[in-house]
């Protein structure tokens, strides 16, 4: 097996950091090079396709952070509204953390550049999926029959991104709070339903 690119993470997780904190269109190349502390070659060496070539991957390594938390607090829940409430906690402390400053990395790339770009809207697609897919998977777990799951799962991911604009500017992690009650009784209706 070949050893790992070198820079390449560096770089994807300083525009994961940037894209969260100062969005897209924002953050510049300079920018990226400078808190990956890679060389600028390599850069354009792993990302021959420039600025749009690091957001596609750095949309790809949100989602997989994503995914693996929901994973964790699956396994680690006993329904998927303990789940959906311990993500919320977790997303609160996060942007607590950051005296709200920071926001959804994948989001704010797909804000910013899908349908236009290809490659992000595709990386974006398959990253929002497997969100769903996990929390829908969770669902089915607990009861909830294949169709319902699946558009409680996309509910969720449209109430907690929506949660985290309205937490960044109440500065209060109460809208990750108050969007999770409202799934957990959503979800326990269609677990009775």
């Amino acid at each position: 097996m070949p050893p790992p690119p070198k820079h390449r993470d560096a770089i994807v997780d300083a525009a994961v950091r940037l894209f969260r904190q100062k969005g897209y269109a924002a953050t510049g190349l300079a920018d990226i090079v400078a808190a990956s502390g890679a060389p600028k070659g390599s850069v354009y060496h792993y990302f021959p396709g420039g600025k749009a070539e690091i957001g596609a991957a750095a949309v790809r390594e949100a989602g997989r952070r994503v995914v693996e938390t929901v994973r964790e607090l699956s396994a680690a829940s006993a329904s998927a509204g303990e789940l959906v409430k311990g993500h919320a906690r977790l997303l609160g402390e996060w942007m607590a953390a950051s005296g709200y400053r920071d926001g959804a990395p994948m989001t704010t790339v797909l804000l910013e550049n899908a349908p236009a770009d290809d490659a992000i809207t595709r990386e974006g697609r398959a990253a929002l999926d497997a969100w769903a897919g996990e929390v829908a998977g969770r669902l089915m777990a607990d009861g909830v029959e294949a169709t319902r799951a699946a558009s409680l799962a996309s509910l969720t991911l449209a109430a907690l991104d929506g949660a985290l604009v309205q937490a960044r500017v109440a500065q209060s992690s109460r809208p990750l709070e108050t969007a999770a009650e409202e799934l957990v009784a959503l979800f326990a209706a269609a677990t009775r339903g």
